[in-house]
Formats: C-alpha cells, structure tokens, sequence
C-alpha cells in the first residue's frame, strides 16, 4: 500500500519585524525625550522647587542670608499684586485684539494662494515668510523705529497729510505691538494653512464649481471648513505665543513711558527676577504663567477637536 503525504502548507516564519521596529523607534525617541526631560521637565520641576521657599536676610538686610520655606507664599504675594494682575488684563486685551486678527489675515492670504489670485506663488510664499525669520528683537527695534515721532517716516508722511497720530501713546501702544505680531507671524500661519488647503480633495471643489458656488462661497463654505484642523493647530500655537509676549513691550519701553516694567506678566517676572532679585517671587510668577498656557491650550484642544454634529 502506499501512502499518500498531503503536503501541509508551512506557516510564515517570523520574521521579528515588530520587535526590531520597536527598538528602532525607541532608539529614536530616546534622544527626544532625554533632551525634552532636562530642557523642559527639568526647568519646571526646579522653578516649583523655587517657588516654594524665600530668602531673607537679618540685621536690618545687612546679615547674612537666610533659605526659608513659605509653601504658597510667593504665589499669594504674586497673585495679590496689583500689577501683576494688569498685566494680565492687559495681556488678556492683546489676546483678544491679535488671535483673530493674526488668524484672518493668515486665512485671508492662504485662500488667495491656493485660488491662484496671486502670481509668481513661490515668490509670494518666501515674502511673506522672511518676516518670521527675522528674530523678534530685530523685529521690534525696526518697528520701535518707525513708530517714534520725529525720526519715523510714517509718522512724518501721516503729518504732511494733516493726520497727526502718535503709535506709541497709552491709547494706541497696544495696538502697535499687535502690529508688530501680526507682521512677524503671519507668514508662518500662512504656510501651515496653505499646506492644509493643497491636501483639500479637486473633486470636491469641481463639485462646488458645477453645483454654480463662486470663488468667495467656495472658499468660505467648503474649503474652510475642511481645513478646521489645520485652524485648530494655528489657534493653539496663536495663543500660546500670545502668553509670552515680553520681546515687544520691553523693546518699546526704552521709547515710550506708556509701557513700564511690569506691564505685562513676563515682563513683571522679569523685574522680580533681575531688578529686585526675588527669584522665589520670579519663579512662581513663571508657574502661574505655565500653568495658565496649560489650561488654556487644553480649552483650545478640547474646543477644535469637537465633532460637528449633524
């Protein structure tokens, strides 16, 4: 008799393909989270650690120095300064002033790239992203310039007019760094919206364009829309870098008396810090701030990343 071997089909072999990706996206990640550890974990833990303690001296300030622990103390002091707590509507009026603003210039542009308004894009792309590299203390001196009366062309060319406008006044000073933002930030708001609308489907906006939508219904009621993530990321690094405003105030200060020492939170912490040595103080001032940008990018996150419901 013979025997007849049905031949069993082998099972793949493995290959260990996950395991090696996952030692080669570790060795990867490592680096990152090494130098985010002692760049940004690392700094938070020590100004916490800070905060928590204040220096004293005895002998009428003449003595020797003295290490205490206050707990909350600084953070009560800090939170009960008077202008601490303008700054931060000061700094609320800015927000309020330049998130939106920033954002609809940035759609603005972006929609006119990518309805093909414009000529030479390339060109039109890198000019409205040279402003973004140039460093904001550059930024700031240049504008510091053509805002001061008596040496600024602008100011000259409004009087020879009859208009008669003083940017740096305490009326129009905030409105002026706003300026000063929108003109450094917008190209770069510019790119991630534009990047966002080239990934939009051409079957989607042919469809518009048959169903009769014009340019402007088009980029307002689909194009938009389809791109709310790409706006929701914009949103929340807009408002982020609202909370660190300090390069422009403390730029302007040195040409204006609108604009003090502490006219806003950084600003305020920066004075703590180096003109009247309270580090403690200074610390806590930072935490406050860190934890304020915390609570509000989660707002923005929670607020972007809501569905539309049908």
């Amino acid at each position: 008799m013979t025997l007849l071997k049905r031949v069993q089909p082998r099972a793949p072999r493995r290959t260990g393909v996950s395991g090696t990706g996952g030692r080669t996206a570790a060795i990867f990640l490592v680096p990152f989270f090494a130098l985010f550890l002692v760049t940004m974990i690392a700094p938070v833990v020590y100004a916490i650690g800070m905060s928590l303690f204040a220096e004293s001296r005895s002998g009428l300030g003449f003595g020797e120095t003295t290490t205490e622990f206050v707990g909350l103390g600084n953070y009560i002091s800090v939170l009960s300064d008077q202008s601490f707590i303008e700054g931060f509507g000061r700094l609320a009026i800015y927000c309020v002033l330049y998130v939106p603003v920033l954002l609809l210039v940035a759609l603005t542009l972006a929609l006119l790239l990518d309805a093909g308004v414009t000529y030479a894009k390339r060109t039109f792309q890198l000019l409205l992203f040279l402003p973004h590299a140039v460093p904001g203390v550059i930024a700031a001196l240049i504008w510091a310039y053509l805002y001061t009366p008596g040496v600024s062309p602008i100011v000259k060319a409004l009087a020879s007019g009859g208009i008669e406008i003083n940017f740096l006044s305490v009326e129009l000073v905030l409105p002026s760094m706003v300026n000063i933002a929108v003109w450094e930030w917008a190209g770069y708001n510019v790119i991630i919206l534009f990047t966002a609308l080239q990934a939009v489907s051409r079957e989607v906006l042919e469809a518009a364009r048959i169903d009769g939508a014009g340019g402007i219904r088009t980029a307002i009621s689909i194009k938009t829309p389809l791109i709310a993530p790409a706006l929701g990321v914009a949103l929340l690094f807009t408002v982020i870098g609202s909370l660190q405003l300090f390069t422009e105030p403390r730029i302007l200060s040195s040409a204006t008396t609108a604009v003090t020492s502490t006219w806003v939170p950084n600003m305020w912490a920066y004075d703590a810090a180096f003109n009247r040595n309270n580090l403690p103080e200074a610390a806590a001032a930072s935490i406050v701030l860190a934890a304020l940008a915390g609570v509000l990018s989660w707002a923005v996150t929670r607020f972007t990343s809501k569905e539309p419901t049908s």
